[in-house]
């Protein structure tokens, strides 16, 4: 798996400076053990290198890379302590240069449509976008995406989790990076606690996820409508008649025949099926490919294997 597709999967790339190496790796678990498995270490201290070598040591299923690198002198040294691709505050062809010599993955930071055609000319397809609110966010990468169809961003500097999905509904975004799940304060006062559960936050605001719809398996059509006229006498909700269910509201899905799942199934909804997926993989759950069900060549819908308390379990794209 490609490294920008792995960065795209998490959603979000958590950017901190390490001041001491020490706290390393206890914040990248904290991180880790919110949902992130993902660190962007940057050299915007002297203890980035050894940073980065200890969670390299310790933590080798984070996806760990090396920001604010703008010599070859620190890519050297981020590559050789344990970093996994590069990132840079401004678009050197030099550094980029070195890089791609070096078969590192680096994301360049880009501002303007002339950093994107310097970016495009060097054979990337994927930039950084920084500052991105303050150079004009969402509306500016848009407005310099339309010319540039072929390339995507992964904006940083003043996301947050309020205008977070914002950016991440944008399908020309990947990922978005930000520093707002690692709090100076907590860092110092080393309340990795906190910081898992900045962390969890983000990551459900991220996801999106809630319950859509309880399927109910009733087993016939004349069963299926009796309990659906039930469910509706006691909720007040319209009762939608379709070939093999009756929709009692958007609640519940009566089935008129044996569906998935041994009393029925739970449609949960999210932002994106194959983010859900990858983070929900992480918690140790499994899918069944052959159940995904697709729409206008999209992923719109994808069953768990195992069932939960007799109900199959589906994600549902919003």
């Amino acid at each position: 798996m490609e490294m920008i597709e792995k960065l795209s999967l998490a959603g979000i790339v958590p950017v901190i400076k390490v001041e001491d190496a020490a706290d390393a790796v206890p914040l990248c678990k904290a991180l880790s053990d919110g949902g992130l498995p993902v660190a962007e270490i940057t050299f915007r201290s002297d203890a980035a290198e050894e940073a980065i070598r200890r969670v390299h040591a310790e933590l080798p299923d984070v996806i760990l890379g090396a920001g604010t690198v703008i010599t070859k002198d620190q890519v050297d040294r981020a590559v050789n302590a344990g970093a996994t691709y590069i990132v840079s505050p401004g678009l050197n062809p030099e550094i980029v240069r070195y890089c791609q010599e070096k078969n590192v993955p680096i994301v360049p930071g880009c501002a303007n449509p002339s950093d994107i055609e310097v970016a495009l000319s060097l054979g990337l397809k994927t930039v950084k976008f920084f500052p991105a609110e303050p150079l004009g966010g969402l509306k500016l990468i848009k407005a310099m995406a339309a010319p540039y169809g072929g390339v995507t961003f992964l904006p940083t500097g003043g996301i947050n989790e309020q205008n977070l999905n914002d950016y991440l509904s944008f399908p020309k975004i990947v990922a978005c990076g930000g520093s707002w799940m690692v709090p100076g304060d907590a860092v110092a006062q080393k309340d990795w606690k906190r910081i898992e559960d900045i962390t969890r936050s983000a990551v459900n605001k991220m996801l999106g996820l809630e319950v859509r719809h309880v399927g109910v398996n009733s087993g016939t059509p004349e069963q299926s409508m009796r309990d659906a006229q039930t469910l509706s006498r006691l909720l007040g909700w319209p009762i939608d008649e379709h070939k093999n269910a009756n929709f009692v509201g958007d609640g519940f899905e009566v089935m008129k025949v044996p569906f998935r799942g041994a009393h029925g199934h739970i449609a949960v909804a999210c932002n994106s099926i194959k983010r859900a997926r990858w983070h929900m993989e992480r918690r140790g759950f499994t899918f069944d490919d052959s159940s995904i069900i697709m729409k206008d060549g999209k992923m719109r819908a994808i069953y768990l294997k195992d069932e939960i308390a007799g109900f199959a379990v589906h994600l549902l794209q919003k």
